[in-house]
């Protein structure tokens, strides 16, 4: 349902999570799209990409569009389900307001947001989703600084607190966990949020054909999580590796973290990071 002829970039995630939201919703399914990276790449004018109704929204309001396009369903006594999606900047920046009255309202709809950290289809400025240390045009390394100064922002949590019944994390390194979790939101009746990780080749600067290693060395380090959280509770989900490796595997093949190696207080800023991966397994039900 999601054309090959796109024009992303070799090893991109989004494109992928495109693919398995849309094996979850099936083709009975009307998409809301942001302007951002997915955007871009899957409709140039005059082509698109996409097989399924399909509604280019402004950077903010995915999700309201969404809201009347399953309030107009709804009263049209229709069944077809609705998917809003959204990059980070999309999602946890510009287009919360959106998303938190979608969610406040109860609407039954299913919004995966595509995390790649950083505003890509712009020029990579940081978002409130890069991570501590990364380096960006906007929170760029240097003598004066590590990259960008504070942690990532916890939108998962921020959206479990309006008490939703389905929030989810997954990594487009695992394709069955993602989609199962794409499916279970989709089934859910009301609101459900999938914020899945899409390591971005060009914007985290590394090779294209790592994309799948990388992501799953954000797992593996502790520094991604995947998780769950149904209406009865918090289940966390377990990962195949057995063995939690340190948080220096996943920050060296990316060239957003190099200033944090070799330089003066590149190891305090190395440990700090460690911290972070450390209260993240021990918040978590892991598999060690």
């Amino acid at each position: 349902m999601l054309a090959p002829g796109h024009n992303a970039c070799p090893g991109c995630g989004a494109t992928l999570i495109a693919r398995y939201a849309l094996k979850a919703t099936g083709p009975d399914v009307v998409v809301t799209l942001p302007t951002g990276c997915l955007e871009v790449t899957t409709s140039p004018y005059p082509n698109s990409s996409w097989r399924v109704p399909w509604i280019h929204s402004l950077f903010e309001n995915s999700a309201a569009v969404a809201s009347g396009v399953e309030a107009a369903l709804k009263a049209q006594g229709r069944d077809e389900k609705v998917l809003a999606m959204g990059g980070d900047g999309g999602t946890v920046d510009i287009g919360m307001q959106a998303i938190s009255g979608m969610l406040e309202r109860g609407q039954d709809v299913t919004y995966v947001c595509y995390d790649n950290e950083a505003y890509m289809n712009t020029g990579v400025q940081r978002s409130g989703s890069t991570p501590l240390d990364a380096s960006t045009t906007t929170s760029p390394s240097g003598s004066c600084s590590f990259g960008n100064p504070v942690k990532k922002k916890d939108m998962p949590a921020i959206v479990a607190a309006h008490g939703i019944p389905y929030v989810a994390t997954a990594n487009v390194a695992y394709p069955k966990d993602c989609i199962g979790k794409m499916e279970a939101a989709v089934e859910t009746e009301g609101p459900a949020y999938v914020q899945v990780l899409s390591p971005c080749p060009p914007g985290w600067s590394m090779e294209d054909s790592r994309m799948v290693e990388v992501g799953k060395l954000a797992v593996q380090t502790g520094l991604w999580v995947n998780f769950e959280k149904r209406g009865d509770g918090v289940v966390y989900t377990k990962v195949p590796e057995r063995q939690v490796r340190p948080v220096e595997d996943y920050l060296k093949p990316q060239g957003r973290f190099k200033h944090l190696f070799g330089g003066e207080g590149g190891e305090e800023e190395l440990a700090r990071i460690q911290a972070v991966a450390d209260r993240n397994l021990e918040n978590h039900d892991i598999v060690r």
